[in-house]
């Protein structure tokens, strides 16, 4: 079975390639079944590495994806540097592969529209509180403003159970983010991390957003979630120059 992933609706130039995959078409073994690209969660790792040539022949990929090792941070790096812990990559040369991996976090794709230059973030909460996107639209050599972004599949806002200490971080830092909170259980916050990323986006100067409202948690039988299986594989959303 082919790999099955989602292209983003967003108008990018037609140098600029984009996709997130989805958990169906690989050859992995439950509970990473079946198109599972992380090669840290526990598969075995020959099915990584027939998952990642799958992903590499349906797609046309250029090149092999610049896979990074996330942390949860705010550490940005180019596709030619050498490897580190980093949650964002950044490219504006032709064939380099920008990825990221999600199992609930939010993948955000970046491009130029003059289509010379992309990224990929991997924003989980304390990315995004940290400024991983922010981070990444500074590699940009243009105004925010002339950028565009897409979220990704991530963990919906009926599923996304915070605690509180997680809604003062962003509330700190920008108070218009309670409007990206609804309170659950006691001291317990259901959080939007797609509004938090528009909010955060839109601060920082980027107006055209796209994309959002595909929940992991939900769509189990198209998403892998780690906040709804704990051992599980990973998506990967990736952007490239022709």
């Amino acid at each position: 079975m082919e790999p099955e992933c989602i292209f983003p609706e967003w108008p990018a130039p037609r140098s600029v390639c984009a996709l997130s995959t989805t958990r169906m078409g690989g050859v992995s073994a439950a509970p990473w079944h079946s198109f599972n690209l992380g090669d840290h969660v526990g598969d075995d790792p020959a099915s990584v590495k027939e998952n990642r040539l799958l992903l590499k022949r349906f797609a046309g990929l250029p090149a092999a994806p610049r896979w990074l090792q996330q942390v949860h941070g705010c550490q940005v790096v180019t596709t030619h540097q050498p490897d580190c812990q980093a949650d964002a990559c950044y490219s504006h040369r032709s064939g380099d592969v920008c990825a990221v991996l999600t199992a609930d976090c939010l993948p955000v794709l970046f491009c130029n529209e003059s289509g010379t230059a992309v990224a990929a973030a991997h924003a989980g909460w304390r990315g995004l509180a940290a400024g991983i996107l922010e981070r990444t639209l500074a590699c940009f050599t243009e105004p925010p403003s002339s950028i565009l972004a897409w979220l990704g599949p991530a963990i919906g806002p009926e599923h996304f159970e915070v605690g509180a200490e997680v809604r003062q971080a962003f509330l700190a830092r920008q108070p218009e983010t309670e409007c990206a909170f609804n309170r659950g259980g006691k001291d317990k916050w259901f959080a939007d991390i797609w509004e938090l990323a528009r909010l955060r986006l839109a601060a920082a100067g980027v107006t055209r957003v796209y994309g959002g409202g595909r929940c992991t948690f939900a769509e189990a039988d198209t998403f892998f979630s780690y906040r709804r299986d704990g051992q599980t594989g990973r998506m990967a959303s990736l952007v490239w120059l022709r």
